[in-house]
């Protein structure tokens, strides 16, 4: 052995090191240049025997200073490591912070919320009104008398007290949000633009696609030279925003107390697109929504001028459009409160 091969062994000794990247790459350096078997000091210290007589003390003395040297920078080494390793508990600032969990709008808030920004902006005012309502403005005063065949098909849940001469109980949990209608024309004069949404009430049955509590908005247009025209007008406009482009509108002749001429508005099968599918029975076509020009019996209830004033009434199911624009085939999957369905949807 003579000096250079010391000096080779120090400078591979400093390329190893520059080339640490972790605690064990250090310990496995440790071992390769001081390891007691097969250490590189190790196995130039045996090689010092070999050496000539005179040259054993000056070899000796060079190996020793290099595993001194080799031990100190890689104590030093270590302790530079362990400086700069962050605690176990320590918040690394380079990495992007942590959302907080926040909670998700409901599916249905978020329907209503886009059918009153869709309506307001075309100039639609939001209307709320009481969920317990009296026998006259929940169904008098919508051309709904004591006898009217309509107030079996509400299937109303009446409360107390009693209508003066027939006994029937004079409050009631609100069927439809149109009495809200009626007690905004009593207080406003035309031109009327609002919608009101809220919760209704029937005694139906919870299954599939019914529940004995589900929320509604009903809006009410009058002013004068209101025609049909503009009915299906805004409907076709409400409903080609609220689910695509190019949606299929059919309206169809039908009857309630409250409008004449009344009509069913229907949309293009979401599901089949009109192919036809057992949803829609089909037919390619989906009932959404009810309207029609308001009755001239109404205007008079309220104190307008059926001469003067004509207007068209229209009601929308939140859970119907629920249903159709999420692809849900059970309400009550709505009110269920589990989040495995909740999460789903939008925040």
């Amino acid at each position: 052995m003579t000096d250079a091969d010391i000096t080779r062994a120090r400078a591979d000794f400093r390329e190893d090191l520059a080339r640490l990247s972790s605690a064990q790459d250090l310990q496995t350096l440790r071992d390769k240049y001081l390891g007691r078997k097969n250490g590189v000091i190790t196995a130039l210290m045996k090689s010092v025997a070999s050496a000539a007589p005179d040259a054993r003390p000056a070899l000796g003395r060079l190996a020793n200073e290099l595993k001194q040297e080799i031990e100190q920078q890689l104590t030093d080494h270590r302790a530079a490591m362990e400086a700069t390793r962050a605690p176990v508990d320590a918040v690394d600032i380079t990495l992007p912070g942590r959302k907080p969990p926040l909670g998700h709008r409901h599916p249905l808030t978020i329907v209503r919320e886009q059918i009153e920004s869709i309506f307001t902006r075309m100039g639609y005012q939001v209307l709320e009104g009481p969920e317990v309502e009296d026998d006259y403005h929940n169904f008098e005063a919508l051309n709904m008398p004591a006898e009217h065949p309509a107030r079996d098909m509400q299937d109303t849940l009446y409360l107390d007290g009693e209508v003066p001469g027939d006994g029937r109980p004079a409050t009631l949990l609100r069927t439809h949000t149109s009495p809200m209608q009626i007690r905004y024309m009593e207080s406003h004069q035309p031109p009327v633009r609002i919608i009101v949404p809220g919760k209704v009430y029937r005694r139906d049955d919870l299954d599939l696609t019914h529940t004995p509590m589900f929320q509604q908005v009903e809006g009410l247009v009058v002013g004068e030279r209101i025609t049909l025209a503009d009915l299906k007008g805004t409907l076709t406009a409400f409903l080609d925003e609220l689910f695509e482009k190019g949606t299929r509108v059919l309206f169809r002749p039908s009857f309630f107390p409250y409008t004449e001429p009344s009509v069913e508005v229907f949309i293009g099968c979401v599901f089949c697109k009109g192919e036809g599918c057992p949803i829609c029975k089909r037919t390619g076509w989906l009932e959404i929504l009810g309207s029609g020009m308001v009755h001239p019996s109404v205007f008079e209830a309220v104190g307008y001028d059926p001469e003067r004033y004509t207007g068209f009434a229209f009601g929308v199911g939140i859970e119907r459009v629920a249903l159709l624009k999420y692809g849900v085939d059970d309400i009550r999957l709505f009110y269920e409160n589990d989040l495995r369905f909740l999460e789903q949807f939008e925040l």
